[in-house]
């Protein structure tokens, strides 16, 4: 649990601005777990950290932004642009590869540059990049701000997306194993709850935004209903067919040097299968919110 509930382990957090520094403290043992981009998970495990992925953050909640008012209209507008990724090791970049593949343009067709994900917002409303592709709150804040404006949510080109994934050091799967299916089990009941009503969403976004992100509830809570599939928390499982294809494209364009089995840097078996838990597994939302999306 954490201070804001009620019953379970205490496990307190620390709040990141960008990747590199999450991986030297899980390096560091500063950090027992962390949510980081897929992408960085394999390619830190290949360089011999112990890790696992045991859990996904969310499903979608990314999103390429744009100029309100410029003229990018299309992705192949992106073309001779400068576009900002969170970093290399990302789900973003690999997908901007794999968007210029499926339009047949080259993959330098676009000035792709590394910012820390709160800088997105300011460097588009700055003039210092054209677009930029990172996960949320940072795409609804320059929807809100005025600067800038949604050019495709990744939910609708390329479903079930996957960013964050959530990280384990291995001595701690091995010392304490019942805390890790702890923190897996709230993750999943977190997600569920929230897929399961729009009202707990907006309940969700006063508590998450004072508390742990220091964002404005008011953002938060847009995020979490415009649209209602903007991000999804269920089917949160790491199905190997998802890491597989990341893996591929990784490979293709550089960002790997190799490829890494699914079984080297995910562990599967803290995923509920006995039926106490069965949203941990489903492909698709249960309840109103379900229905909203549909």
């Amino acid at each position: 649990m954490t201070e804001h509930s009620d019953t379970g382990s205490v496990f307190s957090s620390r709040k990141f601005t960008d990747f590199a520094t999450v991986s030297e403290a899980l390096a560091a043992k500063e950090i027992g777990a962390s949510f980081i981009l897929a992408p960085l998970a394999m390619n830190l495990v290949d360089k011999g950290l112990p890790v696992k992925v045991v859990y996904l953050g969310h499903r979608d909640g990314t999103a390429i932004v744009v100029r309100k008012n410029g003229d990018i209209h299309d992705f192949r507008d992106l073309a001779g642009k400068t576009v900002a990724i969170p970093m290399r090791y990302s789900n973003q970049n690999i997908l901007l590869h794999k968007m210029m593949k499926e339009r047949g343009m080259p993959y330098d067709s676009m000035n792709i540059i590394e910012l820390p994900p709160p800088e997105h917002p300011t460097a588009l409303a700055e003039g210092s990049i054209d677009a930029y592709i990172v996960g949320e709150p940072f795409c609804a804040k320059a929807e809100l701000d005025g600067s800038g404006r949604i050019l495709a949510f990744t939910k609708d080109i390329w479903p079930e997306f996957i960013s964050c994934v959530l990280v384990v050091r291995q001595d701690l799967i091995d010392e304490r194993r019942d805390l890790v299916q702890e923190l897996v089990d709230g993750i999943a009941r977190s997600g569920k709850w929230l897929d399961e009503d729009p009202a707990h969403r907006l309940d969700a976004a006063e508590v998450a935004g004072k508390n742990y992100y220091f964002q404005s509830p008011e953002l938060l809570a847009y995020v979490l209903s415009r649209p209602l599939d903007r991000v999804k928390y269920t089917h949160l499982a790491p199905l190997k067919d998802d890491f597989d294809e990341i893996m591929e494209l990784a490979v293709e364009i550089g960002v790997l040097p190799r490829r890494v089995e699914f079984g080297q840097y995910a562990d599967t078996s803290f995923v509920r299968t006995d039926g106490q838990e069965p949203w941990a597994l489903d492909r698709l939302p249960t309840g109103p919110a379900a229905e909203a999306v549909r």
